[in-house]
């Protein structure tokens, strides 16, 4: 079972600081209309190539455009050993529908 997060809950997170490694897994296309705060973008194919990157100290949260990419890529860390995976529930749609922040992609 994946650990989710909603995006009030995230957002409250973010605000008082807390360390999280925020990963994007949308498409190119998809981060140029903008992204959460302190997010890596790295799409989804990409994960199995880049996951040596990623701590296993830090609560990672991942995300995409509904939340559903996102929960299969948080099964499949879980699977490669990494304890602390969380998916943001409904995604970045979820975050803008709250009127969280969404910065440029750089």
């Amino acid at each position: 079972m994946v650990n989710e997060i909603d995006s009030v809950t995230l957002e409250e997170k973010i605000s008082s600081g807390e360390d999280l490694y925020m990963l994007d897994i949308r498409t190119e296309a998809e981060v140029a209309h903008g992204m959460l705060p302190n997010s890596r973008h790295l799409p989804m194919h990409m994960i199995p190539l880049e996951m040596a990157d990623f701590p296993k100290d830090k609560e990672i949260v991942i995300y995409c455009r509904s939340g559903a990419r996102s929960y299969h890529a948080c099964m499949y860390l879980m699977q490669q050993g990494f304890p602390n995976v969380m998916n943001l529930r409904g995604g970045i749609i979820d975050w803008a529908r709250n009127r969280f922040q969404i910065v440029p992609y750089a």
